[in-house]
């Protein structure tokens, strides 16, 4: 539940019916971050073809990246709901919950390539202190292999997910174990 009224699965009809069921068919189930935008299903729907846009479709990163911007950017930001949400989906890939979590802690502290580390440190300055983000630290991503299209994506996932964190810690979304588990990935 989150701090204000929410429409159910059992209560919704018409669009937001719709998009209720589109949601649960391509993820498994309804998360908490969408059901408590269920007082504004078109705003809902955008959400959601955002998130597929920059996390799946249109982005030239792979999953696992996605996800440890995810976690770098809610963990920066204080966000239990997507921090636990984003663990869960990329221990999905690593399978390796100690690394999962000590990503969270201090992604300088576990092994992860040059390249991973710059791209958590710029994801982390560019939510912390966006006023100081230089043309030098695009730079950096470029000379660790990213391209200017990565460099974007990294960009817009590290942007979408402190959208998605002001949600959540705005409205109150609560996570626990049920909420967590049983996506499809």
């Amino acid at each position: 539940m989150s701090w204000i009224e929410e429409i159910g699965m059992d209560e919704a009809e018409g669009d937001l019916k719709d998009i209720y069921e589109d949601i649960k068919g391509a993820r498994g189930k309804l998360s908490n971050i969408m059901k408590v935008q269920s007082l504004n299903p078109g705003a809902m729907e955008a959400h959601m073809e955002l998130y597929l846009s920059v996390m799946f479709k249109d982005s030239t990163l792979r999953r696992e990246e996605g996800e440890m911007i995810a976690v770098i950017v809610s963990a920066a930001n204080g966000c239990e709901y997507c921090v636990e949400h984003h663990s869960e989906a990329l221990n999905h890939y690593w399978r390796d919950e100690e690394k999962v979590s000590g990503l969270s802690d201090d992604h300088t502290s576990i092994d992860l390539s040059e390249k991973h580390l710059a791209m958590l440190d710029f994801a982390e300055k560019l939510t912390e202190a966006p006023n100081t983000i230089m043309e030098e630290d695009v730079e950096t991503l470029r000379e660790n292999g990213f391209s200017d299209q990565d460099v974007l994506n990294i960009v817009l996932v590290t942007g979408y997910f402190n959208f998605v964190n002001r949600i959540a810690l705005g409205l109150g979304v609560d996570v626990d174990e049920e909420e967590v588990g049983g996506y499809e990935y």
